[in-house]
């Protein structure tokens, strides 16, 4: 029967502590801990396979995090905008300024890099690529856009799978974001 909660010294620290009965029960939290054994290859070609992967996973992960970060930062200052005229106008500015700063970046990526990149903005936004431009510039875009990515053999409208499909772009990940690489 949990009676009260009330602050104990352990050490040079404070912990929580439940008191039940009469006892004293410190709780500590603890952290989660992630716990991998190294990866094992049935053949070199395998191993080979995954190291190309984890260099494009490694190479655009930093641009789908930038997407997920500059959208919140840009649907606050959307949401300020009154007319539609205005919002036209911040994503026309905002889209010159990316351009400025990332095409040649982004235009010097290979197919792979471009179908993983989707993958990853899907992942770090929670919406697909297609929703995105749809949402932000209008429904002819997105059209126009799919269509061409379906040309060199890209899906906007494909979702992360991170169970399924994309089992190991999700360890790869989740490496990078815990320092294990």
């Amino acid at each position: 029967m949990l009676v009260a909660q009330s602050p104990l010294i352990e050490g040079d620290r404070w912990v929580s502590a439940t008191i039940n009965k009469g006892d004293t029960i410190p709780m500590v939290h603890l952290n989660f801990v992630n716990i991998h054994a190294p990866r094992v290859f049935k053949s070199t070609k395998e191993k080979e396979k995954y190291n190309r992967l984890k260099y494009n996973v490694e190479k655009v992960y930093p641009y789908a995090k930038l997407a997920s970060q500059l959208l919140n930062k840009y649907e606050d200052s959307i949401a300020l905008a009154k007319t539609e005229k205005e919002k036209k106008r911040f994503y026309k500015q905002v889209e010159d300024d990316l351009r400025a700063q990332y095409e040649e970046e982004l235009m010097n990526l290979s197919v792979t890099q471009g179908r993983i990149l989707i993958k990853l903005i899907d992942r770090e936004t929670g919406n697909s690529s297609y929703e995105l431009v749809k949402d932000l510039r209008n429904m002819v875009t997105a059209f126009f856009w799919q269509g061409l990515a379906r040309i060199f053999g890209h899906d906007l409208k494909s979702e992360y799978d991170p169970n399924g499909y994309d089992k190991d772009i999700e360890q790869i990940v989740l490496a990078l974001e815990n320092g294990w690489t």
